[in-house]
């Protein structure tokens, strides 16, 4: 089949539009949306950007004629076409957008080049025929003519974007509504998904300058994988709270349902272990992230954990939080809980002070990493460990 006949397969593939009241993205396994399934032996879609939604944001911003949202994002891998996701989940109203664009390309759903989507609910947009290079940044804006009365968002996103009004454009550091960018590639084998907090969304790295470890994964990776970053700030595992929804409760939407996914990264338990009361029992860490593993098994993923880092120095670290810590990594180390792990607590301690990060990666905050602990982070991945299916 030549590029062309494929990728005028892949823009065959219609909008899908998901309206569970909650959109917590549980179906049953097999089951996908249209439209997320490769439509060519020869190409697939895969993920090139991803952001987790986290959070309602009060409707300030909105102008009465409509507010643009211009959202910054950085792809992992390239393709020859491109569609979005744009999700209402936190939405008390209908979600009412037009003049969606890809890098100035405009974008339909369902052929219409306006869309509502329902309270709780996401949506596919069609295809778009556009080169997306890899490594780069895009722009995907969009006009919202109503916003659903509460604004879905990714905050603390560590990079800057805008909304532009009838008068006035200004900075955001969130991304608002959009929720995914998928690309067909010929190239790509699939979509590597990190799923974890603040420190995989990359607490403390450089603004703007893509340096959270999972970039820095995708870099090494060269464009042969998609790398969807699920990272929020200040999730937990066990409980929702100001980081969203638990972990155990959003994997299924956040990682099995991304597309493309082949090999889901787990980071996450640092906040349980350090935020929960001191007599939280590790085990409940431990078989949270065993269930997590046993759904991606489910849906024939690779599952590869890795351990929780030092924390000593923050403001609630005690010994008896700090016992849950290990208790919960001498678990990951025994290869009981996922098909692999990587140990990122041996990169980034400091081996005078095991309990604590190592000066030179640390943000200052004792807890998120700088540019140089985000890159130690990423270069300890043996890109052998992505491929290949769950242990058996």
């Amino acid at each position: 089949m030549t590029v062309t006949a494929v990728l005028a397969a892949a823009l065959a593939v219609g909008t899908a539009l998901l309206t569970d009241p909650r959109d917590t993205g549980l179906r049953a396994a097999g089951q996908h949306p249209a439209g997320r399934e490769p439509s060519a032996a020869s190409g697939r879609w895969v993920a090139t950007w991803t952001a987790a939604p986290v959070s309602a944001a009060s409707d300030t911003a909105h102008d009465p004629a409509g507010t643009t949202v211009r959202n910054t994002v950085h792809s992992s891998t390239g393709g020859d076409a491109a569609r979005i996701t744009l999700s209402n989940l936190f939405g008390t109203g209908a979600l009412v957008v037009d003049r969606a664009r890809v890098n100035a390309r405009p974008v339909t759903f369902g052929g219409a080049g306006k869309v509502t989507v329902p309270a709780g609910g996401r949506i596919v947009s069609d295809a778009v025929t556009t080169r997306i290079a890899a490594d780069s940044n895009l722009v995907v804006s969009f006009r919202t003519l109503t916003t659903g009365g509460h604004v879905t968002q990714h905050p603390r996103a560590f990079q800057t974007s805008y909304l532009v009004g009838a008068r006035t454009t200004w900075p955001v550091d969130d991304w608002r509504y959009l929720t995914a960018v998928d690309v067909f590639s010929t190239t790509a084998s699939g979509t590597v998904v990190a799923f974890g907090d603040s420190l995989t969304a990359g607490s403390g790295s450089t603004p703007g300058a893509n340096r959270r470890w999972p970039d820095l994964l995708s870099d090494r990776l060269k464009g042969r994988w998609g790398m969807a970053n699920q990272g929020i700030s200040g999730n937990r595992l066990l409980s929702d709270g100001r980081g969203g929804i638990a972990g155990t409760t959003r994997f299924a939407r956040d990682a099995l349902d991304v597309t493309g996914v082949r090999t889901v990264i787990v980071a996450l338990g640092i906040n349980d272990a350090q935020t929960a009361s001191e007599n939280l029992d590790p085990q409940r860490v431990v078989d949270a992230l065993r269930r997590l593993t046993a759904q991606g098994h489910a849906r024939g993923l690779r599952v590869i954990g890795v351990t929780l880092t030092p924390f000593e120095g923050i403001g609630n670290y005690t010994p008896a939080r700090e016992a849950i810590r290990q208790e919960v990594n001498e678990q990951i180390r025994a290869q009981g809980v996922f098909d692999a792990y990587v140990d990122f607590d041996a990169v980034v301690r400091d081996p005078a002070a095991p309990q604590r990060i190592r000066a030179d990666y640390d943000s200052g905050d004792h807890l998120h990493f700088n540019d140089t602990g985000y890159r130690a982070l990423a270069d300890s991945i043996d890109l052998g460990l992505l491929t290949g299916g769950p242990k058996g």
